[in-house]
């Protein structure tokens, strides 16, 4: 535990970090769900496995991973009388989670204080006696258990912590439901295998605007990290020819005591009013904010404002720590600033000074004396065996960053007793844009697969022996343009997973592609102002990304640009109960053969497809009838040749229409989710042949080290073929062959590539329209052999018709005192159908009947009286070589005597 105990907030309660004291809790043998959702019961967890003909439900996916769950049958689903149920002292966390609830769903859900929880509630409660053996210490700071049943769905904690975690779970859950808006039965007790799962951001040596840092703290959250690490003061590593008079250097924060004016940058910093929102976000998201004032090193911004405390005669970045004052001011700084902070630790950074290890020494167990004088426990990075060759003499009540084996290793920190995290620099460090460091982001497909926070290279401590882990951003590249959205870029899919890795250390359930698939359907969450979801929702094979759209009709602030924003978060909606309609611009002629909409609650019943190549002449490609609801709902259509398309006649319900995403897609990937093979993989690696063909964009086969290594797919039957598109990695083929097969066993040339480039590519291969069921690429020669590495390979070609569109009704009719059995058929579809109807009294068939035209048959039943029954319509497009499609139209009997 820290020296000092830390404050409690009386406005927020327990702030993220402060531990409830281990005397409070308790055991008891059970508790009633009344007295948990009153907030006033105790006892150990229990998982109740339901009857075993009722475990239907599947673990639901999350990030990070449920520790454990017993499913049970049936959802439950948000409606009309759906309320959160809090004591008062959650109220700020009921109407937070209301407000998700609403920006993730879009459904309004009151807040309800201190009421008996009803059917169809959400209860939160927090219980600081409860605890769970297996989780342990872990689960009684940030444990939760969630008990979903039909009726009512309560997350139950031993603290605020982990009730919010809770509620992150399950509205994780409602993201990925049709409709958003169930989460299936069944009970979880979740908690973190490691106390501190980071994200540290380097600030000083490039300004991040407070919106984005709120942001990044509420995105944090969203995934269950709990420390954020803000690097408050740095700058540029080299400046041209060692003058350091103009080298770039930041503080970021800004004081209104003149006492330390000129300290903070002018390029941006941080006033109290912007920190103490970072601090409000953090403490309503269970963010712990770890501020870092570096020294004696990386302190060009504190020579710069006092130069006589420089080494080099204040031509450098290092403090002259020879001078008492050095320190002196180091000291009032900490002291200036550390009532801003609110969480229980402070970094004082001391790393890479290269003057006195004596004298460095000092400043490291008088800084850390200073902190805890300040009622903070001290951090700072681990740097004694490069300055001493060990910790010897150095104070012991500090965290360590671990960053670098041959500065301070995980072991090292281990042997000596040491509080410390897994930093490591080799595996966790990113420098956007450098050659070094991991300058276009991490490897996150081996982090997922095969790191741990308990190994860094060669080094490894016992399971559980690190606090947990941080990875890093640092903006060395002080003199680089890129912005902080592009950094988000380049470390986006990194927090999903780090969290999982530091939330459940053991092997995940999910592959790679599957983890990154669901993460791209999570979004950033709830919240985000500013940050853009970078890889967005984008379909693969999507024309639309990021399209102009335009709508004949919008509610305030849910406008139609919305649908093609490739946020999670964002949606278009429209009150007005006449049809809509929604126009797509792709930006220039493209081949398009489907639209796809994510429908919210207010799902459209039905539409019109059409397309244009110049915006005035329309070509309607499909009408087409909504049969999901609620939810993700594709139209098919021929492929056509369009820069426009169009919904029209989006007819939606009493309380208008609105979706969250419209994707125009061009002719489908005939790969995609097909059964893939390979020469091989890379000795060590999960990069299987599989990832060529999961639609994941981030995921990759990594060959053997043979010399003509291969992949194929199996799509599964004959289909036409004539585009294959490879989507190489920089260890690219730069000769190949492309070959198909009916059978897997005889093969035949389709094309060859040779004296390509080397380096990342994506080759597109237009070929003459083909027969096959199996497509292989041989690669004949390697960029950087032995060395071969493919994204993705799609196959286009002819690609099956949507089933026809048909309405059918079918009625008993009395005429002339007999049943007579009528039945009505609609071609809503934009081609001529061929029909059959059958019933019980006959059949009869129609050819080419065409569109918006109505087929009618009539059967005598001959009887006074005749019961319901099922009448049989069979649809096919005229000409088309496809089976008709039965539907089933039923009847109610009558009597006409």
């Amino acid at each position: 535990m820290h020296a000092v105990p830390p404050p409690v907030s009386p406005a927020r309660g327990l702030l993220p970090g402060r531990r409830p004291s281990a005397a409070r809790r308790r055991t008891v043998a059970s508790a009633t769900a009344l007295a948990l959702a009153l907030g006033t019961a105790a006892g150990s967890v229990a998982l109740t496995a339901p009857a075993a003909a009722d475990a239907t439900n599947a673990k639901p996916a999350v990030v990070p991973t449920l520790k454990e769950w017993t499913g049970g049958s049936g959802s439950f689903d948000l409606d009309a009388s759906t309320r959160i149920v809090v004591p008062a002292a959650l109220e700020e966390m009921g109407r937070q989670v209301a407000t998700d609830i609403a920006e993730l769903t879009a459904r309004t859900v009151p807040v309800a204080l201190d009421a008996a929880p009803d059917d169809g509630d959400i209860v939160l409660v927090v219980d600081p006696g409860l605890v769970h053996a297996a989780g342990g210490e872990r689960f009684a700071e940030e444990g939760y258990v969630l008990d979903v049943d039909p009726e009512r769905l309560t997350v139950t904690a031993p603290t605020e912590q982990g009730a919010f975690y809770g509620t992150r779970s399950f509205l994780q859950v409602l993201v990925q439901s049709p409709g958003r808006g169930s989460v299936p039965v069944g009970e979880s007790v979740d908690w973190p295998d490691y106390a501190s799962r980071g994200f540290m951001l380097d600030v000083g040596r490039r300004f991040f605007t407070p919106e984005f840092v709120r942001d990044y703290i509420s995105m944090m959250s969203w995934f269950k990290l709990n420390e954020f690490q803000i690097h408050l003061m740095d700058n540029e590593i080299s400046p041209a020819g060692g003058n350091w008079a103009n080298a770039q250097a930041g503080f970021r924060l800004e004081s209104d005591n003149p006492a330390f004016a000129g300290l903070a940058s002018t390029d941006g910093a941080y006033d109290r009013a912007d920190w103490q929102s970072f601090e409000d976000t953090a403490a309503a998201h269970a963010v712990t904010i770890i501020p870092e004032i570096e020294g004696p090193a990386h302190a060009r911004s504190v020579v710069r404002w006092k130069p006589e405390l420089g080494t080099n005669g204040g031509n450098s970045d290092h403090l002259d720590l020879s001078k008492p004052e050095a320190t002196a001011v180091m000291k009032s700084i900490f002291t200036e600033f550390a009532p801003w902070f609110e969480g229980p630790d402070v970094h004082m950074g001391v790393d890479e000074y290269y003057a006195s290890p004596a004298l460095f020494r000092d400043y490291f167990n008088t800084m850390a004396a200073h902190v805890r004088s300040l009622g903070k426990h001290p951090r700072a990075w681990g740097s004694f065996t490069q300055m001493h060759g060990n910790a010897n003499g150095y104070d012991r009540d500090v965290t360590i960053n671990s960053w670098n084996g041959g500065w301070y290793s995980i072991e090292s920190a281990y042997a000596d007793g040491y509080r410390f995290l897994n930093t490591d620099d080799s595996t966790l460090y990113v420098v956007p844009f450098a050659s070094y460091y991991h300058g276009n982001g991490l490897n996150n497909q081996w982090l997922y697969s095969s790191w741990a926070p308990d190994k860094t290279g060669n080094k490894t401590v016992p399971e559980g022996a690190a606090e947990g882990a941080m990875f890093a951003v640092w903006n060395d590249l002080v003199h680089a343009d890129y912005s902080q959205q592009d950094v988000h870029g380049l470390v986006e899919l990194s927090f999903p997973t780090i969290a999982q890795k530091t939330w459940d250390g053991a092997t995940p359930e999910l592959t790679f592609a599957q983890f990154s698939a669901l993460t791209r359907t999570l979004g950033l969450g709830p919240g985000i102002e500013v940050v853009d979801f970078t890889r967005g929702g984008q379909l693969a094979g999507e024309l639309s990304h990021g399209a102009t759209v335009t709508a004949s009709s919008s509610d305030e602030g849910n406008g139609p640009e919305h649908l093609t924003d490739g946020q999670t978060t964002t949606r278009w909606s429209t009150r007005s109960t006449e049809p809509a309609s929604l126009t797509v611009d792709l930006g220039s002629v493209q081949t398009v053969g489907a639209v796809e909409a994510d429908w919210t609650a207010a799902a459209a019943a039905s539409y019109t497809v059409e397309v244009s190549v110049d915006g005035s002449t329309w070509t309607r490609a499909s009408r087409h009838r909504n049969a999901t609801g609620a939810g993700v709902d594709r139209a098919t259509f021929a492929a056509q040749e369009a820069r426009y398309v169009r919904l029209s006649a989006v007819v939606g319900g009493p309380d208008g229409v609105g979706a969250w995403r419209l994707s125009v897609l061009g002719r489908p990937d005939l790969a995609l989710g097909a059964v893939a093979t390979a020469s091989g993989v890379e000795a060590g690696t999960t990069m299987t042949a599989a990832n060529v063909v999961d639609g994941d964009p981030s995921t990759r086969w990594s060959a053997d080290y043979g010399a003509q290594p291969w992949v194929q797919v199996d799509l599964g039957t004959a289909r036409t073929v004539d585009e294959i598109t490879l989507r190489w990695e920089a260890a690219s083929a730069t000769a190949y062959r492309v070959e198909v097969s009916q059978d897997g066993a005889s093969w035949s040339p389709l094309v060859t590539r040779t004296g390509l480039a080397g380096g990342a590519r994506t080759d597109v291969l237009t070929v003459t329209a083909t027969t096959a069921r199996y497509v292989r690429v041989t690669t004949t020669t390697k960029s950087l052999s032995p060395y071969l590495s493919l994204y993705d390979l799609e196959v286009r070609g002819a690609a099956p018709a949507e089933e026809a569109q048909v309405t059918a009704t079918a009625t008993v009719r009395c005429v002339a005192g007999r049943a007579q059995v009528s039945v009505d058929v609609v071609n809503d579809d934009v081609v001529p159908v061929d029909l059959v109807v059958s019933t019980p009294y006959g059949s009869r068939s129609f050819s080419a009947l065409s569109p918006e035209k109505r087929a009618h048959a009539a059967f005598s039943t001959r009887a006074v009286g005749v019961e319901g029954g099922t009448a049989v319509v069979e649809v096919a497009p005229t000409g088309a070589s496809e089976q008709a499609v039965p539907v089933e139209v039923p009847f109610t009997g009558a009597d006409c005597g």
